[in-house]
């Protein structure tokens, strides 16, 4: 391998702080040795560009590196070579080396739990108990930060379930395909909301310490003539003239379906009728209403209606509330 960093990560010598961190996180995922179980191969790779990416990440050290006063290993450099630079010496650290596993890299100044909570989710940062070689874990990434952290877990994957307004009103079990291509009953939650999230625990990416979660954003739908009041559903309903002035039974949607609704005679519209029980469910299991606001609806072709109405007028004065 180079003892040039910079070779090591694939980057110029001019790069910036977040192209040596971007170039680092990508050997580190491909190279990491809990993805490459028994190639000792990538656990070199592994180990050169954690090395690299440690020297190159302190501003001084690569200003003395860059300056030529100190080799890959931090050590100062000698006339004579006798550092033991590169990562042949007898002073080498990492898989296999006199260190101890990675414990040679503990004291360094580099916080590897950042990176590895970066590549593996919140819970990253591998906490092994120590040991050589790669069956003890990697205890020392990040110092003490680093020792005892569990094994990363998958990354979560993100869903976005499209309900109708009915359905979320009644909770009405709804199926989701998963990522994996599996289909499951999702059993939406009393006080659902528009944009809540709901954890499905287990049903992400696999990774070394477990599977990620599903995390699925619920939007409810607009519907064509339910509305959403709080708990409440609000329903417009038309009604013809004679329904208004005699009254009548008449079909009425709800979001648990079609109900009979007595209408009283001599209804006006903008009569507001209750429907118990028919609205959202609540936190506590119980229901909001359906509020149904009538609309008197004249015939399509009114001349029938102007006969019979010929010379009569209501006498009332229908906008006395008003003042006018």
């Amino acid at each position: 391998m180079p003892a040039d960093p910079y070779s090591i990560l694939g980057i110029s010598r001019g790069a910036t702080e977040k192209e040596i961190k971007s170039a680092y996180r990508k050997l580190a995922k491909e190279f990491h040795p809990d993805a490459n179980q028994g190639n000792p191969k990538a656990a070199e790779r592994f180990s050169d560009a954690t090395r690299a990416y440690d020297l190159l990440s302190d501003k001084d050290k690569r200003a003395r590196f860059d300056r030529g006063e100190i080799d890959l290993e931090g050590n100062p450099t000698m006339p004579f070579g006798g550092g033991g630079g590169g990562f042949g010496g007898g002073n080498q650290r990492g898989f296999g080396g006199g260190g101890g596993g990675f414990e040679g890299f503990a004291n360094e100044g580099v916080d590897m739990g950042d990176i590895f909570s970066e590549i593996f989710g919140n819970r990253a940062g591998p906490g092994g108990g120590g040991g050589g070689g790669q069956s003890g874990g990697f205890a020392g990434f990040g110092g003490s930060r680093g020792r005892g952290r569990a094994a990363p877990k998958g990354a979560n994957v993100s869903y976005r379930l499209a309900v109708s307004l009915p359905d979320a009103a009644s909770l009405a079990p709804q199926r989701i395909t998963l990522s994996d291509g599996k289909s499951i009953d999702l059993k939406l939650p009393a006080g659902l909301e528009d944009g809540m999230q709901m954890r499905l625990a287990g049903k992400g990416e696999p990774g070394v310490g477990g599977k990620g979660d599903a995390i699925i954003t619920i939007q409810i739908e607009p519907h064509p003539f339910f509305r959403r009041d709080g708990d409440d559903v609000r329903l417009d309903l038309p009604i013809s003239l004679d329904e208004a002035l005699f009254g009548a039974k008449v079909r009425a949607p709800t979001v648990d379906g079609t109900v009979m609704l007595s209408v009283p005679a001599g209804s006006s519209s903008g009569k507001v009728l209750r429907l118990k029980g028919k609205g959202f469910t609540r936190k506590d299991g119980s229901r909001g209403d359906q509020l149904v606001n009538l609309e008197i609806a004249l015939p399509a072709d009114p001349a029938e209606l102007r006969s019979k109405l010929e010379g009569w007028t209501d006498p009332a004065n229908v906008r006395d509330k008003l003042g006018v």
